[in-house]
């Protein structure tokens, strides 16, 4: 036996008992005829003691250890002279008797404590070092927790654990597949799944009524801080539901995580349901963070039109935003937000501002367009009191100027000190567009996928006009971050051909790519739906990370590379020649 204890576990009653314990040395100090190690597990530190009077050799062993060794330790719980507040165990200490050196260490390329002198890259590349570290340990129990209680709560609610396969066909829409070859099948190609739409709809078909599973999902597109190629999913679906069935399921299932997991009262109150036209005229997302205020005001009315600036009369689009209590903004702060619009990544061309004076006068950088009586409509318009600070862009195009205005208010909201991370704001976005129209393809795209239903209402517009059509869709929010999302499906084989048609499929391409599912959809199809929740994103806002990096075991970097294991990497020319596969070098 190893050990009988763990590091995390002796208090002030277990003083005097005899015990053993196992660990990696954190840190080691000499202190006159003493040495005091630190040694760490999974759950917590515990200090030893050495004693040069007691027995020197020992305390001489001690003296060579290297942060990281990992040793077993023999001997007595004592109550500790100086105690240490930070820490659960710092009531007591082990006076050792006999140690074991199990394995010795290099010195680690990084410190193994919650404020590390490590980089990213360097990290990633010695995740397995990584993981020792306190704050990260804590990220991967808080998803352990996490999925306990999914399953707890879907358990109750009767759905069954369903695994779905991996290794699946194919499909045109959404991100790009990663693909992989079969030897068996020579210049055939399996796909990891994006997720398991299709699967989760034929399990419904097979009668399973209520299904879930904890979901891993590949997409080979661009990266980001809260994307990766492999992810997991909560992946839902219910039959014979309704929208409304589905949002109350797991809205209740949201208020239990929060109140399970992170011991986080959201309160009786549902969540507001906004349709999706909605969010982005009030906010200009559709994934508006609701901890604070400062909504678009549409001031076309107020300045189009009524003074010579012709910024503002040549504008289709004139939004702006309150920020409480900012009248105070130095010019060189004025200028830093004005120069945050127009980076690259925003892409706006200016910023216009008033501030609202303690005497209730209006001072504005457009003055000299407009006169006092426009600028005080455009106070009462922006309900704006003394001390107040208006923000104002403009633009031909009011969806990407209001998607800038977000992206401004979201700033102002992260100066004030509004986006607070202990502080949740949930709702339902619902009634998104069914289409949406791609340059690029010339043609309308599902906006989430296309087995996705129309509202009842809008099925007559896809013969006229399909661009008009809403979905029966739903995205859960939380602080500004889609958290899951989902939809009533369709179950109609005459329907689904329908949509393929709008999409651009010809039958025989449909039948090739979809044909199992329509078919199935002859065989009595039940009216369903689901929603998939992001695991990720829910334990990353859980743990009140800015990236879902930090909560998987083993992430990918930006560029989609495991550093830590090299891949991807080049495979042998052999295992090339068994899939019948020629690489093309490369061409710069």
């Amino acid at each position: 036996m190893y050990r009988t204890n763990t590091c995390g576990e002796l208090r002030i009653g277990n003083v005097g008992q005899e015990v053993t314990l196992a660990g990696w040395v954190q840190r080691s100090r000499k202190m006159g005829g003493m040495t005091f190690v630190d040694l760490r597990d999974r759950y917590g530190i515990t200090q030893l003691v050495f004693n040069e009077e007691t027995n020197a050799e020992l305390c001489a062993q001690a003296n060579k250890l290297g942060r990281e060794y990992v040793i077993q330790v023999k001997g007595t719980v004592n109550e500790r002279y100086a105690k240490n507040e930070k820490i659960p165990t710092g009531d007591i200490e082990i006076i050792v008797s006999e140690m074991t050196v199990l394995n010795e260490s290099l010195v680690p390329p990084f410190t193994i404590e919650t404020n590390t002198d490590g980089g990213d890259d360097l990290r990633m590349k010695y995740r397995y070092l990584d993981l020792r570290r306190e704050n990260v340990r804590a990220n991967l129990e808080l998803r352990h927790k996490f999925c306990i209680a999914v399953r707890n709560f879907l358990d109750s609610k009767g759905f069954l654990e369903i695994e779905t396969p991996v290794l699946i066909g194919s499909t045109p829409e959404g991100a790009r597949d990663f693909i992989v070859p079969s030897r068996m099948n020579p210049g055939q190609f399996y796909a990891l799944p994006q997720s398991p739409q299709t699967l989760k709809q034929l399990l419904m078909v097979a009668g399973m009524d209520r299904y879930f599973q904890i979901a891993k999902c590949f997409r080979d597109e661009d990266l980001r801080a809260d994307r990766q190629p492999e992810f997991t999913q909560i992946d839902c679906e219910m039959s014979f539901v309704t929208q409304n069935d589905i949002l109350n399921t797991f809205e209740e299932m949201a208020k239990y995580l929060f109140k399970e997991v992170r011991h986080y009262d959201l309160g009786d109150t549902p969540f507001i349901r906004m349709p999706w036209h909605e969010a982005m005229r009030r906010f200009g997302s559709d994934k508006p963070d609701m901890r604070f205020g400062m909504e678009f005001v549409e001031l076309k009315d107020t300045l189009g039109g009524t003074g010579t600036f012709g910024v503002f009369n040549d504008a289709k689009y004139i939004g702006g935003i309150c920020a409480p209590g900012c009248a105070h903004y130095t010019r060189k702060q004025l200028d830093q937000l004005t120069d945050f619009v127009k980076s690259p990544q925003i892409g706006a061309k200016g910023l216009v501002h008033a501030k609202v004076n303690e005497d209730g006068t209006v001072k504005s950088s457009v003055d000299k367009f407009y006169t006092p009586e426009v600028l005080e409509q455009l106070k009462h318009k922006m309900d704006a009191k003394p001390g107040d600070l208006i923000l104002i862009m403009s633009g031909d195009d009011a969806m990407k100027t209001r998607k800038q205005l977000c992206e401004l208010r979201l700033e102002m909201g992260e100066r004030l000190g509004l986006r607070d991370r202990n502080k949740f704001a949930l709702l339902w976005v619902v009634d998104f567009p069914m289409f949406e129209w791609s340059e690029e393809e010339g043609r309308l795209l599902a906006m989430h996928h296309p087995f996705t239903a129309p509202r009842p209402q809008d099925v007559p517009l896809l013969d006229t006009d399909p661009a008009s059509v809403l979905a029966d869709a739903y995205d859960m929010v939380c602080n500004g971050v889609e958290v899951g999302g989902g939809s009533i499906r369709i179950h109609d084989a005459v329907l689904q051909a329908k949509i393929f048609k709008v999409l651009g499929f010809t039958p025989e391409r449909a039948q090739e790519q979809f044909g199992f599912l329509m078919n199935a959809f002859k065989y009595g199809a039940p009216p369903h739906g689901g929603l998939a929740y992001g695991l990720d994103r829910w334990v990353s806002l859980f743990a009140g990370l800015d990236s879902i990096r930090d909560c998987i075991a083993f992430p990918k970097n930006n560029s989609g590379r495991d550093v830590m294991l090299d891949a991807p990497s080049r495979v042998d020319q052999k295992q090339l020649d068994e899939l019948m596969i020629d690489v093309r070098p490369q061409t710069k």
